[in-house]
């Protein structure tokens, strides 16, 4: 039996310990707050700051780790995963110079224009707060306003969407400028957004479902960007909204990433999501991502049909194959957060009960404390209910049937993956 040790504590990460225990292996845990599902699997779990990379392989070697696997993206921009491997421990997460696909829009840009990789869009990088306003007052492209690095989701503002004139535009990313020191401009794109996400051990890929993911926060993509309220994937491994065509170019364009990183002496191995926008029925690159997506990641972990270990170890030695086996089910997830998410949340606690739980139902627990049976939420997301069915309609309401189980105040959005919704995304 081998020890892994899980770096995170959020719903992505309760999914992941759940099938490291589930493969037969004895899961160890650091994360900065004591989630209460994980804290039940675990042989040892340890509260700490999750960017404190000395003390966690100090941690993992003091328990005799055999393998590390890094959940969230901050953590993917400390050298952890670097000093771990020199320290002879397995680590099935990019490198921190491989994470820059996600931790630098910058790098990742770049590299996809010096590689001719297909599915780029205009952007430009301005050092200059004045210099990037008056570029926006003076185009007649609209632009989508970028953070060079991590935002969680929540940093990025697109004209049309949530900035409404271009002065605004222009008064946004003299900020960003001046905090960061530099800013992105991309240009806005539409479509349908969707991800992919893969597993890659530096050479092969292996893909898994397309998932769509829903960062508004009010009911029909409405409100602030929050780190995602839900999420769905199809039976077919597919979405009904995106053409197979389409979803094969998004897996062509990762696997050029994938290889290109390998040319320039820089491996990626881990898990790599590209969120993509079908736009005229040709995928362009939003973002190159260096982790499973939350909540997306759960979606498909879900239906996962082989052992995430032994994946995770063929990954960290580079014998992964090209081909992993998913249930053919479609799943929808729906993640339950404080009143005023998005804005002004107002926290409280959650009563959940478990008794008699339908197999084709799970509740992940994400930035909460507390027991499995009551919880005290955070700012942030709750809990994550996912079913899996016959149908993306189907699993949305088999959630929605199971919501009497979480008392409290709260809110969710019950129209992600209902019938009108999805109708609504074919019309």
């Amino acid at each position: 039996m081998n020890r892994i040790l899980l770096i995170g504590g959020g719903g992505r990460e309760d999914a992941i310990g759940r099938r490291i225990v589930d493969g037969g292996e004895t899961l160890y845990c650091v994360s900065k707050n004591l989630n209460p599902s994980l804290a039940r699997i675990s042989r040892d779990y340890r509260v700490m700051d999750e960017l404190s990379y000395e003390k966690i392989v100090q941690y993992a070697i003091e328990m005799k780790i055999d393998l590390m696997f890094v959940g969230p993206d901050p953590v993917l921009e400390t050298p952890l995963v670097d000093l771990a491997s020199k320290s002879g421990i397995l680590v099935p997460s990019p490198s921190m110079a491989a994470a820059r696909i996600e931790t630098s829009k910058e790098y990742m840009r770049s590299f996809v224009e010096r590689n001719g990789i297909s599915g780029n869009i205009f952007s430009r990088i301005f050092t200059n707060g004045r210099d990037a306003a008056e570029f926006i007052r003076s185009s007649a492209m609209e632009f989508a306003i970028k953070p060079i690095g991590l935002t969680g989701g929540k940093g990025v503002r697109v004209m049309g969407v949530q900035i409404n004139s271009r002065e605004e535009a222009a008064a946004y990313a003299a900020e960003v400028a001046a905090r960061d020191g530099k800013v992105l401009l991309e240009e806005r794109i539409s479509g349908e957004e969707f991800s992919l996400q893969v597993f890659s051990d530096g050479r092969n890929v292996s893909p898994m479902p397309l998932a769509q993911d829903y960062k508004r926060a009010l009911e029909g993509d409405n409100g602030p960007n929050t780190g995602g309220m839900g999420s769905i994937t199809g039976a077919d491994h597919g979405l009904p909204f995106i053409t197979p065509a389409c979803r094969d170019s998004a897996l062509s364009i990762i696997r050029s990433v994938v290889h290109h990183m390998n040319l320039e002496g820089n491996p990626f191995r881990g898990i790599m999501y590209g969120q993509f926008m079908q736009v005229d029925g040709t995928p362009k690159i939003v973002e190159i991502n260096a982790r499973f997506a939350d909540p997306e990641g759960i979606n498909v972990l879900y239906l996962l049909e082989e052992n995430l270990p032994d994946i995770l170890f063929r990954i960290a030695e580079s014998s992964l194959g090209n081909y992993t086996r998913f249930l053919r089910k479609a799943t929808t997830l729906k993640y339950i957060v404080p009143k005023g998410y998005g804005n002004s949340p107002q926290p409280g606690s959650l009563d959940i009960d478990l008794a008699n739980m339908p197999e084709d139902l799970q509740i992940y627990y994400a930035s909460v404390s507390g027991s499995p049976e009551k919880v005290q939420m955070t700012s942030s997301r709750a809990l994550a209910v996912i079913s899996r069915s016959d149908t993306i309609e189907s699993a949305s309401d088999r959630v929605e049937e199971n919501l009497w189980r979480v008392k409290g105040n709260y809110y969710v959005r019950h129209d992600i993956g209902s019938r009108e919704f999805i109708k609504a995304k074919l019309r």
